[in-house]
């Protein structure tokens, strides 16, 4: 009964937030395609697929509306969707306190994990034994993205290291490879895609820490109450889940 009731209240609210709409039509996402499984460009080279395009596009569909992605700076998406230049950002985008002072989040639909990235002969078993063994740390990470705020503020903050920061994790990955980092910090999911296509890497295997993701919309968005309903119910049906899955196999998530 209680699963009833808050399906009603979401179907509900979904109808609310369309009176308030003058006509369905078009909503752009904007995400930095560099981020496998997330969002990544497919086989045509052309159409950006992943977790959070494909998640987009279901709720898109549910609500009547065509969907167009564009691919940004991950930096750049947070100020594009607070001056209404996008309708809103899907980017493996981490749900923090500083975030929430500028954007309003959609329900938590994946869960991320922040990992180290280190040579394959690399001894150490985490940044900090980097630190004790030489003194600091360089860690190269996909600017403004959660790697980037824990590294600053556990390690340059406190005087441990140096960060180096990039357009895209691809980018961190390459400078770690040329021996110009000690590591790289990035969510687990490219970190396996970026060791699976590049020799000479591991993960170090005890993961950083633990985050939720989430859809970022401007806090005065009229399409929000519809589109956070719509994704709720797409996560009760197990719509979600299944493109998750699609991406992420459930033996490969162990």
């Amino acid at each position: 009964m209680k699963k009833f009731f808050a399906m009603l209240i979401a179907a509900m609210m979904i109808l609310s937030a369309f009176a308030a709409l003058a006509e369905n039509g078009t909503l752009t996402m904007c995400t930095n395609a560099q981020f496998p499984p997330y969002e990544f460009y497919g086989d045509d080279g052309e159409t950006i697929v992943g977790i959070d395009a494909d998640i987009a596009r279901a709720i898109c569909e549910k609500l009547g509306y065509e969907l167009e992605i564009k691919d940004i700076d991950f930096d750049a998406c947070i100020p594009g969707v607070n001056t209404h230049k996008y309708d809103f950002a899907a980017a493996g985008m981490t749900v923090t306190d500083e975030r929430k002072e500028q954007v309003q989040f959609t329900d938590t639909y994946a869960t991320g994990i922040q990992v180290i990235i280190v040579p394959e002969d690399s001894e150490y078993e985490s940044i900090d034994d980097i630190v004790a063994d030489k003194g600091s740390v360089k860690i190269g990470v996909q600017q403004a993205t959660t790697g980037d705020l824990y590294s600053t503020w556990d390690y340059e903050d406190e005087g441990l290291g140096t960060v180096d920061r990039f357009k895209s994790g691809g980018a961190a990955v390459a400078s770690l490879q040329a021996g110009k980092e000690d590591c790289v910090m990035i969510d687990s999911e490219p970190a396996k895609n970026f060791v699976a296509q590049n020799e000479g890497l591991k993960i170090l295997e005890a993961p950083y820490t633990t985050e939720d993701y989430a859809m970022a919309f401007a806090k005065d968005s009229e399409v929000y109450e519809a589109f956070n309903a719509a994704l709720a119910e797409l996560i009760e049906d197990g719509t979600v889940q299944a493109i998750i899955d699609q991406y992420i196999p459930a033996e490969a998530a162990e």
